[in-house]
């Protein structure tokens, strides 16, 4: 399988880096004596979120600003903010965040720590190929926890394969047909980046993630950074 991020991308993000790391071999099912291990761990990636949303005012810290002006550059759906503005937005309110499934679990920690967006896809459900771009209108998609098909708009920045739109408005809303389970046995997961500074927590936050999944399933990953000068990978 290939990985591509397209052109249409870097024309919008030319400083941008989109980091991924191939785990297989997965264990990824539910143990729940298991849960306070990951409880600790999004309660520490919590905590450590703090250092990124220092002004009272929540929309004018600096990691807010970046994506929400990240996403007034391409076509959206009305409402659509960065995966991790939610997260951030739920540690603002004192709202604690509650295991899922162990990929889930450990990738919302890092992403918490970091303050930088992360998803992840269970590869066998990826058909063809995996796409970052410009939408053209209309791909499937039928999102978590949704009753009905909610297609990508024309111009929107999508991860898609040949079924459709795998993540719309970059990793703002997830597909339930790619989605990790307790199924999953391969995944990919990816952080995104915009900027030098960004970039560069995402690294770290890479590298991290690819520690918490050796040390809990016992698989090691591997990592690759996506740029606009090495804009595609093979899995």
């Amino acid at each position: 399988m290939k990985v591509t991020v397209e052109d249409e991308f870097w024309q919008v993000f030319p400083k941008a880096q989109i980091s991924i790391l191939v785990v297989k071999g997965l264990d990824n099912s539910v143990d729940e004596s298991k849960d306070p291990y990951f409880k600790s761990l999004l309660d520490k990636g919590s905590k450590r979120a703090e250092d990124f949303i220092p002004d009272e005012n929540f929309t004018q810290n600096e990691v807010i600003q970046e994506w929400r002006q990240a996403f007034s550059k391409f076509k959206t759906k009305k409402g659509a903010r960065s995966s991790i503005e939610a997260l951030l937005k739920r540690v603002s309110q004192g709202r604690e965040l509650h295991p899922i499934n162990p990929l889930v679990d450990i990738y919302n920690s890092v992403s918490l720590s970091y303050a930088v967006p992360c998803g992840g896809e269970d590869l066998d459900k990826i058909v063809g190929g995996l796409h970052l771009g410009k939408a053209k209108g209309g791909e499937a998609f039928f999102p978590l926890g949704a009753e009905s098909d909610a297609p990508a708009l024309p111009e929107e920045i999508i991860y898609y394969d040949e079924e459709g739109a795998v993540c719309r408005c970059l990793n703002w809303r997830e597909a339930q047909r790619t989605m990790l389970t307790e199924e999953t046995k391969d995944a990919i997961l990816v952080i995104e980046s915009i900027n030098e500074e960004q970039a560069s927590r995402a690294q770290a936050a890479m590298t991290e993630l690819q520690t918490l999944i050796e040390d809990y399933f016992g698989v090691k990953g591997e990592i690759t950074h996506l740029t606009a000068e090495n804009p595609s990978m093979e899995i």
